[in-house]
This record gives C-alpha cells, structure tokens and sequence, in this order.
C-alpha cells in the first residue's frame, strides 16, 4: 500500500520527516523517499529501494545533506517516489498513494496525441506518481488540478505536495479511503497516516481531513484549501491488518478493535454452539494475535504462542521479490515451542486469508512438531474481489483468491452466481466452503468473522466502511 509523512516548521524539520516516513514502515516494503525544501537551496531529494534495507538504515546516510523547514517523505510498496515536478504551476514535490486502474487509458485519453511522454519503468508502465502530477497540470492552480486527478481516476489517490513556498498541500482520497492526519507543536505542523508517528515526536492531534479535503499547511496554520465531501467508504483492512497496533482512525484504536474483533468471533461461535474442545488458543505472528487475545479472553481458553517468528534478519513475511525465496523465508522464520504443540490441540487466528499461500506449510509444520488438531479462524470473511482502491488483495484474477478458486473448484462459473451464500456459514454453500477448504488444508475445523462482527468490532457507522473486497458492493 504505502504511508507518508510531511513537515512544515519555524525550525529545520528533516529529523522529524526521516522519523516519521520511517513509522510508516510496516505499510510498504518496495522504496521510500523524501523530498525537504529550504529557502536559500531550493529542493533536495533522495530515492532508495526498501526491498532488502530498511528505510532508516538507507536513508541515515543522506541526513547530513539534508536541510531545510519544510519536506515531505513517504514509503511505497509501488512506484518510486516522490518526485518533483516542474510546470507552469511551478516547481514542487509529490508523493500518492491509492490505485489508478484506468491508468493506460488516461494516457490514452490525455497524452497520446499531443507529444506528451512519460518516463517508463522497467515494466514498460508510467510511474502513477507522475501521471497524477500530469493530471494535476492540466489545471490553472494545485487545487483545481488536484480535484480534476481524483475525479479522472478509477481508484483512489491521497497525496502530499511540497510547494516552493515550503509549504504542505494534502490531499485526502474523494471516499477517504485512507486516513489523512495533522499534528502540531510550538514550531509547526505535521501531516501523516499514522498519528503515533508523530506524537513520538513531540506533535499533539489537532485535526482529521474528511473524505475529498484538501489543505495547505505552514508553521502558523492549516488552511481549508477545499472543504470535505459527506461521502466516506475508509478501508476496513486498516483496522484488520494494514494498521500497527498504535494507531487510530476515525477515532478508533487497532489494538482494541482487533481484541474486540476476536471477543465477537468467539461469542458468536458460543452461541451457535460451535465451539471446539482446544488446549490453546493462538495468534498467526504478527497482526493475528491482538484477534486471538480477544477469542481467547471471550472464549476462557488459554492464550498461548506455539510459534514465533524469527524477524531480527527477515523483518517481514513478503520481502524478497522472489516468491520461492519468500516461501523459504516464511518457513524459516516460523520457530516452534514444542511444549506447546506436541500433544496440544490448537486454534489459530489470522487477520484474513487472502490466498491461503502459506496456509499449507504453517498447518504441515505444526503437524510435523507434534500438534494433535489444528484449528483456524480468519478475523475477516472470505475475500471475494480484488481490492481496485488500495492494492490490497490485488491479483490478476479473483480466482486467485482462495475463496473464489475453491468455490471455482466447487461449481465453476455457477459459483460466482452465489458468493453471498458462500460468505454465510449458516448457508448449505457456506458449509461447503469451509469443509473443502479444510479438507484442502488439513485443519479440523475453519471458521471465519461474519460482516456483521468485524463491523461491530470496528465501532463506525457501517455505511463508511468500504467492503468491496467481501462484497463487490462499491
């Protein structure tokens, strides 16, 4: 997916941005970047790939060069970025993130006859990035050209501009799929995904932008540049997985939605009587546990940790690019505690199963440490669709997802005429589903969160949650 970080200050604010970009970690592992402005330099910017270095460790280099009162930086788990841009809206830094779906044929559209070209990647494609900033060029002013890229694309976009004034635009997605935050303190303002990342530095909550609001930051003011839309659909995977566990959103903590999440689970389980005989009650490491304290709390079983993961070398489950590679990394890294497995039998919780890839090793290895049963339970339901706003859950095919390719396995394409059955256990084809796909895995019961509990457990009203990857309902 991708965060972002941005700083406008009476003083030099360059350590607060590498700080805060740095927080924003956990939410994408292909580059990070920033860009800082000073009034006598002008622009200074730096690039690196994440994908085997942290940010912190790439970027520490760089501080010595940087200077400057105002900046912004992000992490991307897409393109590189952020970039500066110069046209007759002058020179200034962008960074995005969301998902352009319609992005060759707003290239079509806009570019293709009028000798315009962009920089191609190594994939052929146009950086999303620099797209967004050709979109916002076709107006007289940021603002008109930031409202014109949204409106053009299929998708979203949230973004932070860095003018050369110093100042720091944001830009929140029309639905507010992502959340959009502003801190202060004595000298400045600061902007970010993540609210931790800056009340570790010094920066106190003062504002949240609504869905479609974009404003301009300096030392001494925020700036309602165009007012909130009334229309929101945020991500629920903020709360599932994507959020570290100190972070808030429309006023909601992770940590105890996630806790909150696994109390439902269990309840509902209690009260259809379906609850399993288990020694143990577990978190899939790392977003799963929070899920699994609250089943096991609710539950009265035990919470334990049959295995960790070995994370001081490989931080994260889905680095190296090389999928064989990361397949042997996810086995290396999961280290058993064989007092809590031989004999003992277990339930697992997981944020979600996406498409089951390490499902298979994670069930042999516990079975291969002595484990009697191994049960599961998802903190989400069956992910129908790919996700086309955050690159969530993206594939080329729906039937990539486990869902969809065993309900494909199941009817074929009379299958996709009744997902809606398939997402409801208490249905004859819910019942299905989650039997095939025990059978396919070995677990000896499966069962997932209903809409209606993670919806609870997130505390919101449930019309601006976006649920289009259990649903298909935009």
């Amino acid at each position: 997916m991708g965060g972002f970080f941005g700083a406008v200050s009476k003083r030099d604010c360059v350590m607060d941005i590498f700080f805060g970009v740095d927080y924003h970690s956990h939410l994408g592992t292909k580059s990070g970047g920033m860009v800082i402005y000073d009034a006598a330099d002008g622009f200074q910017r730096q690039i690196h790939s994440i994908g085997n270095t942290p940010f912190r460790t790439k970027f520490e280099k760089d501080l010595a060069d940087f200077h400057g009162c105002s900046g912004i930086g992000c992490i991307s788990d897409s393109d590189p970025q952020p970039l500066l841009v110069r046209s007759h809206l002058g020179i200034y830094g962008i960074t995005t993130v969301g998902c352009i779906n319609n992005a060759e044929e707003l290239v079509e559209k806009y570019y293709s006859d009028h000798g315009h070209q962009f920089m191609a990647m190594s994939s052929g494609k146009v950086n999303s990035t620099e797209l967004v900033a050709g979109l916002i060029n076709q107006k007289d002013d940021l603002v008109s050209g930031i409202l014109h890229a949204q409106n053009e694309i299929d998708g979203s976009l949230t973004l932070l501009i860095l003018t050369e004034q110093g100042e720091v635009i944001a830009a929140r997605d029309k639905f507010g799929r992502l959340p959009v935050l502003i801190g202060k303190n004595e000298e400045g303002h600061c902007v970010s995904f993540e609210s931790f990342a800056y009340t570790k530095l010094g920066y106190e909550d003062i504002y949240e932008l609504g869905p479609c609001e974009i404003v301009k930051l300096t030392p001494d003011k925020i700036e309602i540049l165009s007012p909130a839309g009334n229309q929101m659909k945020i991500c629920a995977f903020l709360w599932s997985y994507y959020g570290y566990p100190n972070s808030r959103y429309e006023g909601k903590n992770v940590e105890v939605m996630r806790v909150t999440n696994g109390k439902i689970m269990a309840r509902d389980e209690m009260a259809r009587g379906e609850l399993p005989e288990i020694d143990f009650v577990a978190g899939v490491p790392d977003s799963g546990v929070p899920h699994a304290m609250g089943y096991a709390r609710q539950s009265g079983y035990e919470y334990a940790r049959p295995f960790v993961k070995y994370t001081p070398t490989w931080p994260r489950s889905f680095m190296p690019a090389n999928q064989s590679v990361r397949n042997q990394v996810a086995k290396m890294k999961q280290i058993p505690v064989p007092e809590l497995i031989e004999g003992k039998r277990l339930l697992f919780v997981d944020d979600s199963i996406v498409r089951g890839t390490q499902l298979h090793e994670t069930v042999d290895f516990l079975y291969s440490a002595g484990a009697k049963e191994v049960h599961m339970r998802s903190a989400c339901p069956p992910i129908m669709y790919g996700c086309k706003y955050l690159n969530f859950s993206r594939s080329n095919s729906d039937k990539e997802l486990l869902a969809r390719k065993v309900i494909d396995e199941l009817e074929g394409d009379e299958g996709d005429k009744h997902l809606e059955e398939y997402a409801d256990a208490n249905t004859e084809r819910g019942q299905c589903l989650l039997k095939r796909i025990c059978e396919e895995f070995g677990f000896d019961s499966l069962g997932y969160q209903s809409l209606d509990g993670l919806l609870e457990s997130i505390g919101i009203d449930k019309d601006k949650i976006c649920t289009y990857c259990w649903t298909g309902k935009e």
